[in-house]
């Protein structure tokens, strides 16, 4: 009778290694948030390869034409392609909201890097402030901004970012007093590092994932915002193709040629909705 030597498993490696490979995969939802992103990207740094209409310009005789194969979002009043004006107005609503998350993180994580860092009243005196910010609702805020600084798509940019400066010095506050208590920030000050140097090199790298990940989330808040500024008035006027003047456009004829509302909403709705799904699968990673 001959001895059979055991053996392992062979399923037990390439199941641990299926159960890897299904952790590191995003999910289909996030792909499909990845996919939403890149065609707006592509909207806005080259409209002229996904149409080839121009957006100011239309056809009397195709007004209030209903989507179709010609018109895939249909037209306006002025027999303007639906489709086309909004592929344009996305560099507009896109690089607004990349100003005002830009405002938001380099104002905001300034005040938030100070105070949490340096403590004492310099802490008292930008905490005081982010609570007044704070209080006041983000869209309130920045239409009073916007009233102060003039009508047009820059401002409401503007505007949406200084909305937004509270709520990432808040953040990079909190971040920088978890950090500054670790042992390598103590032993970068025994050494003799400067308060500046131990701040750019140690502080602020260990802080910043976090608010990166609420920069992301906060691009699509600021698309919504600036949405919602043009809907009332407060951005470029007329000829223009942003999204939410789109909207505000499309309303007086809302019985009728309901489309002229349904799809640039329905745009701003899925591209908001994208980036808040892609901002969550990253902070999730994150905590992982």
């Amino acid at each position: 009778m001959t001895a059979t030597a055991p053996t392992a498993s062979p399923a037990l490696v390439p199941r641990s290694a299926a159960l890897a490979a299904g952790r590191a995969r995003p999910p289909l939802t996030v792909l499909l948030s990845l996919a939403v992103i890149a065609v707006v990207l592509l909207w806005s740094l080259a409209p002229g390869l996904v149409t080839g209409h121009d957006p100011a310009l239309g056809l009397p005789e195709d007004k209030f034409t209903a989507p179709g194969l010609r018109y895939w979002a249909g037209t306006d009043h002025l027999g303007r392609d639906l489709f086309t004006r909004i592929v344009h107005g996305s560099a507009s609503s896109i690089t607004s909201a990349l100003i005002a998350v830009a405002i938001g993180v380099a104002a905001g994580g300034a005040l938030g890097l100070l105070g949490g860092y340096l403590g004492g009243w310099i802490d008292a005196v930008i905490g005081r402030v982010v609570d007044v910010l704070l209080a006041i609702p983000g869209f309130l805020l920045a239409v009073v901004v916007v009233t102060a600084l003039g009508y047009d798509t820059r401002n409401a940019a503007i505007a949406t970012g200084v909305s937004a400066v509270a709520v990432f010095a808040r953040l990079m506050r909190s971040e920088v007093l978890r950090v500054r208590t670790s042992v390598f920030i103590e032993a970068a000050r025994l050494s003799g590092a400067s308060a500046g140097y131990v701040l750019a090199r140690h502080v602020l790298p260990n802080a910043l994932r976090p608010v990166l990940s609420l920069a992301i989330l906060q691009f699509g808040i600021a698309i919504l915002v600036i949405a919602g500024l043009a809907f009332l008035g407060y951005g470029d006027p007329p000829p223009a193709s942003d999204w939410g003047l789109l909207v505000s456009d499309g309303r007086e004829h809302l019985l009728h040629a309901p489309w002229l509302v349904i799809a640039p909403g329905l745009v701003i709705a899925v591209v908001v909705l994208s980036v808040s799904r892609l901002s969550r699968w990253l902070d999730q990673g994150r905590n992982r």
